[in-house]
């Protein structure tokens, strides 16, 4: 199967990947890193303090607003807000585990993303892909990807038309870029 996984959503992508690799074709991985040194740091003491006695003053918030439309139970929201906050105090770098990953994996970002840009590179890298040119006939193209796309952050990445369109082909398995002797040589 096919996996996508946005934010926190993408960790538990990436973990299904690693832990069951035979599950998983392709791997697209939105606004999601690999270490928590990823995030700009301003982020973290703001992620420590996650917990349900912000659910009150969450109410207005479109995050509360997204919740109670979909879930089954809008009360637990409280709930939610521990749990993501005890994940979030939780330092992880699974760093050796991004090597072990042996699908092709695409990584999108956007770029004002919460996640520091040379993280977004060293994740990318880890992976195989930006180490050296892809040759004239892309014949040292890594079959991983990575997109950043203009405009956007890691609050909206999820609702913007360049994100599907960016990603859909790579979970088809297609490319729509021809190399350069595909450019000039008559079709036949």
């Amino acid at each position: 199967m096919d996996v996508l996984g946005y934010s926190l959503g993408g960790g538990v992508a990436f973990r299904l990947a690693v832990q069951h690799p035979e599950m998983v074709r392709r791997l697209a991985l939105v606004s999601a890193g690999y270490a928590q040194d990823g995030f700009h740091p301003e982020m973290l003491p703001m992620q420590a303090q996650v917990g349900a006695g912000m659910a009150e003053m969450m109410k207005d918030t479109s995050m509360y607003q997204s919740y109670v439309a979909v879930a089954p139970h809008p009360t637990d929201f409280p709930r939610l807000l521990d749990r993501m906050g005890e994940l979030m105090r939780r330092p992880y770098d699974w760093c050796e585990d991004v090597k072990k990953l042996e699908m092709p994996v695409m990584l999108v970002f956007g770029d004002a993303d919460m996640y520091r840009p040379e993280h977004i590179v060293s994740f990318y890298q880890l992976l195989g892909g930006g180490l050296k040119d892809a040759g004239w006939m892309r014949e040292h193209m890594s079959r991983n990807r990575l997109a950043i796309l203009p405009d956007l952050t890691h609050y909206e990445i999820f609702f913007a038309p360049a994100m599907a369109a960016t990603v859909l082909p790579f979970l088809d398995g297609r490319s729509g870029t021809k190399s350069w002797a595909d450019h000039v040589r008559p079709e036949r």
